[in-house]
């Protein structure tokens, strides 16, 4: 017998057959198309509770905890609807967040260090190594170009700033050497603790002045991630490492400088990624609300456009199963200096020697 039973046994006259099979067709879980009755069914928010929960591995202890979920579910299930009704760009849809408030997101998901960012001197223009580009490609997407590895999950652990930084180390080693090789954020958890703080938030440069400091970066099969702070541990003589020789920093709210480093090389940037429209994006090009100031690492890896929207391409560490297969395109050239969440506030990018 289930949480709802005794409920349910009462609605049976709110569905039909068809209705079942319909759910049954939806196995993305997208709720674009279902009727506002739909909605307004407990039965019927209770299956796609149900199997929202088998698909996403969810486990409760405590009916109460279930029943505190079940109702966080449906308001979340209800502004993806009425957001869906609204946006013209981009769709929401239910993922393995749908359970959670934007508070517990928050605290669980973000973790970009946002006290020191305050204090950062901000990069001069005339400093910014790719300044005298002029021909840019229309776009480009270095997923295609094999400089990008798999979408990663970092988990429940604020460690973004780790994955933002090791996937723009591991874009510009492929560019220069030829080999995509996969390399440990876990590492950067457990050892560059100076100024980073593990699961509790970090920032990209410092880890790219670790690595540089450091003789290099392990490879992620060597320092495998497990989503929790560890001890570090040493590095051993015949291990191999993938070492950079130094970082750059993108000039502050500026597109057009964003562009000329991304013709050459995948970008770590900070965002705003605290607003639910962000949480539960599901595709097309985001121009929402993300949130009021930039707490989360991520790596831009190209730029295009598409039905006369220009947009960035970055890689989120939530998975593959949020947004694009772990992608998210934002909308730029919005008119905004800072970009789409303050995309263009916080960028920096490693340097490698060929």
């Amino acid at each position: 017998m289930t949480l709802f039973s005794s409920t349910l046994s009462l609605l049976v006259l709110c569905f039909s057959c068809a209705d079942f099979a319909y759910y049954a067709l939806a196995r993305d879980f997208s709720i674009l198309g279902y009727s506002p009755d739909d909605l307004k069914c407990t039965l019927k928010l209770n299956t796609l509770f149900e199997s929202w929960g088998a698909e996403h591995g969810k486990f409760y202890e405590s009916i109460d905890d279930k029943l505190h979920r079940f109702e966080i579910f449906k308001e979340n299930l209800m502004h993806i609807d009425e957001t869906n009704k609204k946006t013209r760009n981009y769709w929401l849809g239910l993922n393995e967040f749908a359970d959670l408030s934007q508070e517990e997101f928050r605290n669980r998901y973000l973790g970009l260090n946002v006290d020191y960012l305050e204090k950062q001197e901000e990069s001069s223009p005339e400093d910014f190594v790719y300044k005298d580009v002029v021909s840019l490609p229309k776009s480009i997407d270095w997923r295609e170009n094999g400089a990008v590895t798999n979408v990663k999950n970092q988990g429940s652990c604020g460690s973004c700033w780790a994955f933002s930084a090791v996937a723009a180390v591991e874009g510009i080693n492929q560019i220069v050497t030829g080999n995509l090789t996969s390399l440990s954020e876990q590492e950067l958890v457990d050892c560059d603790t100076s100024l980073n703080k593990g699961c509790h938030g970090g920032l990209m440069e410092h880890a790219f002045t670790y690595i540089m400091t450091h003789g290099g970066l392990r490879k992620e099969e060597d320092y495998p991630y497990v989503m929790k702070e560890g001890t570090c541990k040493e590095k051993k003589e015949q291990t191999e490492l993938v070492s950079i020789n130094g970082y750059h920093k993108l000039p502050k709210n500026n597109e057009e400088s964003m562009l000329k480093a991304l013709a050459h090389q995948p970008i770590s940037v900070g965002i705003s990624a605290s607003g639910r429209d962000f949480q539960f994006y599901r595709g097309g090009v985001f121009d929402g609300f993300c949130g009021f100031r930039v707490d989360h690492g991520v790596t831009a890896v190209g730029y295009g456009t598409t039905k006369d929207l220009d947009y960035i391409i970055v890689k989120n560490s939530w998975g593959p199963k949020w947004g694009e297969k772990g992608y998210i395109r934002m909308r730029r050239n919005i008119g905004m200096s800072e970009g789409i969440c303050g995309i263009y506030s916080l960028g920096s990018f490693p340097a490698k020697n060929k």
